[in-house]
């Protein structure tokens, strides 16, 4: 990430963060830290879940006041569908070489999920090996708001019940889009012979974070909600993506000489019976794969006409505000007087980042 990818919009979100801060470390939150630091020293393993898009950044800082030998902790790096694959890569070698055990896992992905659920029993059974003679494994999982905890205790609690063929109702942890929906401390059996037990917990974050660059990577990718606008999270991942090559890949999409676009524009077509159809079913819905596709052919365009150096802040803000007229048209989103489509196109465009539809995006550089 640029120099001038970093400036657009750091400012007013690192600001509108640390004002907001009360709203995020709630009486609740405070709770819920006393409670987790409290059962730390008697669980048997940690598993910090942090976002693979900020491997860094979404680190659980109340970590931070445990002695590293203390702790047999496994770094989950959830969300790996979202993140820059090679970085990916190289995050797990960082970590390696920090001495760090460490995983990338999609909580959403029922082979990668078994893979990870085996990974553990691996660790259970060398934890047995080398003398812990408790009957039941307890392992805790923590981590900042809107990191995928709670889906993937359900996925390793599923799993684990079925491989060990356990009957009765199934007990699920609260998953919610939502940052810090999870409200309280449970326990879930996610294997048998030997018996791991996984604590659900709520996600946590410190009372203040200093780095604006850091509020700002965790609102862009939903660990803060609501506490700063969507225009100006829409305007720093716009940043971020004009100035890496993300999009390149788009080129062969190009209306020039490729059918998938042809007939996708706002008014009138000559496009195929099945987009027609689908134009007047879901006239607004975003994730649909043609606006998906007519979302990156408007942002490959306007890059490719760009008369300047992204690099400059000056040409790159050039560069978003004609983007975001743009995207108007691609989201087909009205410019009445009184309609702020602003605040519309940022929050479709947000949506589409945080669900992959626009590229894998590592947004936490590795430490030099």
């Amino acid at each position: 990430m640029g120099m001038a990818s970093r400036s657009i919009g750091l400012t007013e979100i690192g600001e509108a963060l640390k004002k907001a801060k009360s709203r995020w470390y709630s009486l609740h939150m405070a709770a819920a830290s006393h409670a987790i630091a409290q059962r730390i020293p008697l669980v048997d393993f940690i598993l910090e879940v942090r976002d693979a898009r900020i491997p860094l950044s979404s680190h659980c800082q109340l970590l931070s006041n445990f002695p590293p030998s203390s702790l047999r902790r496994i770094i989950v790096m959830n969300k790996t569908d979202l993140a820059n694959r090679s970085q990916l890569k190289e995050w797990t070698k960082y970590f390696e070489q920090q001495n760090c055990i460490s995983y990338g896992v999609n909580s959403h992905n029922k082979e990668n999920v078994k893979e990870f659920l085996n990974f553990l029993q691996a660790q259970v059974r060398e934890l047995k090996r080398t003398g812990h003679s408790g009957h039941a494994t307890t392992m805790m999982i923590i981590g900042i708001p809107n990191v995928g905890k709670s889906a993937l205790a359900n996925s390793l609690h599923q799993l684990g019940r079925i491989s060990a063929a356990e009957k009765g109702k199934l007990k699920h942890a609260t998953v919610t889009p939502h940052p810090g929906e999870t409200k309280n401390i449970s326990s879930l059996k996610i294997g048998s012979h030997p018996n791991i037990y996984l604590l659900d917990t709520p996600g946590i974050l410190p009372p203040q974070i200093h780095d604006s660059e850091v509020c700002s990577k965790l609102a862009l990718t939903g660990a803060i909600e609501n506490l700063v606008g969507e225009k100006e999270l829409a305007r720093y991942f716009l940043a971020i993506f004009n100035t890496s090559d993300g999009y390149k890949k788009w080129e062969r999409l190009s209306t020039h000489g490729n059918d998938k676009f042809a007939g996708q524009d706002v008014e009138g077509s000559s496009g195929s019976k099945l987009d027609m159809k689908q134009r007047r079913q879901y006239p607004s819905d975003h994730t649909q794969d043609f606006m998906v596709n007519r979302v990156r052919q408007t942002l490959l365009e306007s890059i490719s006409c760009l008369d300047g150096n992204v690099q400059h802040e000056k040409d790159l803000e050039e560069l978003i505000e004609a983007q975001f007229t743009a995207l108007r048209e691609a989201f087909l989103v009205s410019s009445e007087p009184g309609n702020d489509s602003q605040t519309k196109i940022s929050a479709k465009l947000l949506n589409l980042y945080r669900t992959g539809r626009l590229g894998h995006y590592t947004l936490d550089p590795l430490p030099l």
